[in-house]
């Protein structure tokens, strides 16, 4: 029989700490709620202990999870553990993660500590989380850098404390598939009572090779793979979910396990979190990206006109893109329209799906034909929204060779609404300027990005920014067939996180 991989989303919480993909409440439940859709079964939720904001999040995400178990990172410490718990307690099957570092450079620069002493605390730590649940996974921070015996000693340690998941993490991506492979056989056969836990890996991308180390893990025997949508996490990423659940799934003779992932869900999934996140996906990106199902070269299109297999190893339905696309256009109804996006996986309340019909029409008299990335935009820039105290009302830029460019903007500000007019270097320039103005605002622009959501002269465009006031750092996203409106859109979208992030404040913790 295939063994069964347990599959650890941590999207919302080592995906989170990608630089300025902070999320707020709710746009980390929504992702929850597709990641429950997609099969995960485990998310990890978030750091209760780090920000008030943060616990909020967990608490209600682990009401709203109807399938998948919640888990709440915590540092080996009774506070950070009760305040995870407390955040999680009415989960359906809530999960405790407490952690430790276990090297000899972080157990000597960064805790201070000797192995004897941080194998007491570790312990400590479990058996206190024990107390209020059975379901206890303990990481070992650095474990790739760890010395081997050591690892097996601390792992034997809190299994026989309790624990039910060891996690072995490569936190900064150091690890070859070899070794890494090696390393997990050796705790396999090592561990005292490891036939009563669940070996876990968590990969880094640092040297690009966290699915590789992953997938090694997995055929040297580990049972759980902790993993992000799209990839996204601290400095180059985590491990993909997409990349591993699509190997094991494509090449079942290699890995006979499986997941209980409906793979359907994995393109709709990833364009959420890209949407809400501000990070765009890379075109040639596996699974996900643009590119992953298209062919240029004359050959190639040749073979898959004979036979989709000659250059396709998976079928694009397979991960949720479909090849015979309803174009919608404007005399298309609402029902048309829900019936697409229901097959892209998004189910709109009845409110939701007014408002982006609304927006869908007024999209349709501008453009001859609305296609997936059209769809997945609207909805995104009208139900992902962030909690909102700019509005744009009204914008008209002037702008030209022999005109200098001039912004005039009405903004909505918590139901109130200014307006003002100033100039800029150029037409988008203008508008950032004229609406830091108008909100008071002096924000400096870290970066900022477009793409065509589409091809053709009618594409949407989508503006990305990041941005930061203080201490604080956001991303803004915004879509429309207009540049200008578009970059609006983004620039007021960042200044709302902004917003949000000031009143739900994130403190830096260690991390796995």
């Amino acid at each position: 029989m295939n063994r069964t991989i347990t599959i650890f989303d941590t999207t919302l919480r080592d995906g989170e700490q990608s630089p300025g993909a902070s999320m707020n409440t709710a746009e980390k439940l929504r992702i929850a709620t597709h990641l429950d859709a997609l099969g995960v079964d485990v998310i990890e939720a978030g750091f209760p202990a780090s920000s008030p904001g943060d616990f909020d999040a967990v608490s209600r995400i682990s009401e709203t999870v109807k399938h998948a178990e919640v888990a709440a990172l915590c540092r080996a410490s009774e506070g950070d553990i009760d305040r995870a718990w407390e955040a999680i307690k009415d989960a359906k099957k809530p999960r405790i993660h407490t952690f430790i570092a276990t090297s000899d450079i972080h157990l000597e620069y960064k805790l201070r500590m000797g192995r004897d002493e941080v194998v007491e605390r570790a312990v400590a730590a479990v058996s206190h989380a024990r107390k209020y649940t059975e379901n206890v996974e303990f990481s070992a921070e650095d474990g790739s850098r760890t010395d081997p015996d050591f690892l097996c000693r601390i792992f034997g340690a809190v299994i026989e404390a309790g624990a039910t998941t060891v996690n072995l993490p490569d936190t900064v991506g150091y690890a070859v598939p070899s070794e890494f492979g090696e390393l997990v056989r050796h705790v396999m056969a090592n561990t005292p009572g490891m036939e009563n836990a669940t070996l876990s890996v968590h990969c880094h991308n640092d040297l690009g090779l966290a699915t590789a180390n992953t997938l090694a893990a997995i055929a040297a025997g580990a049972g759980q793979a902790e993993v992000t949508i799209n990839g996204i996490g601290e400095r180059a990423g985590n491990t993909a979910l997409e990349e591993v659940v699509m190997a094991l799934h494509t090449r079942p003779g290699t890995f006979p396990m499986e997941t209980g992932i409906d793979t359907t869900r994995i393109h709709a999934t990833g364009r959420l979190v890209s949407s809400i996140t501000g990070i765009m996906v890379q075109p040639n990106k596996a699974i996900v990206g643009a590119n992953a199902f298209s062919h240029e070269s004359g050959i190639h299109q040749d073979g898959m006109l004979k036979n989709p297999m000659t250059y396709e190893i998976m079928r694009p339905e397979t991960v949720g893109l479909t090849t015979n696309k309803l174009v919608l256009g404007k005399l298309s109804g609402r029902f048309a329209l829900r019936s697409r996006l229901e097959e892209m996986r998004y189910n709109l309340t009845e409110e939701e799906l007014n408002t982006v019909f609304e927006s869908f029409k007024a999209l349709a008299d501008r453009k001859k034909e609305i296609v997936d990335e059209d769809l997945e935009a609207l909805v995104t820039d009208v139900v992902l929204r962030s909690h909102e105290v700019y509005t744009l009302e009204y914008l008209h830029v002037t702008s030209g060779t022999t005109v200098y460019p001039m912004a005039s903007v009405r903004l909505g500000i918590n139901g109130k609404v200014k307006q003002g007019a100033f100039e800029g270097n150029g037409p988008i320039d203008a508008v950032f300027n004229t609406i830091a103005k108008i909100a008071g605002r002096e924000p400096e622009l870290l970066r900022f990005s477009i793409g065509a959501l589409t091809g053709g002269t009618d594409a949407q465009g989508e503006v990305t920014v990041r941005m930061q006031e203080g201490d604080y750092v956001s991303l803004g996203r915004g879509a429309d067939p207009d540049i200008i409106t578009a970059s609006a859109k983004a620039y007021i979208n960042g200044l709302n996180r902004l917003e949000y992030f000031k009143s739900n404040p994130v403190t830096s913790c260690d991390v796995i």
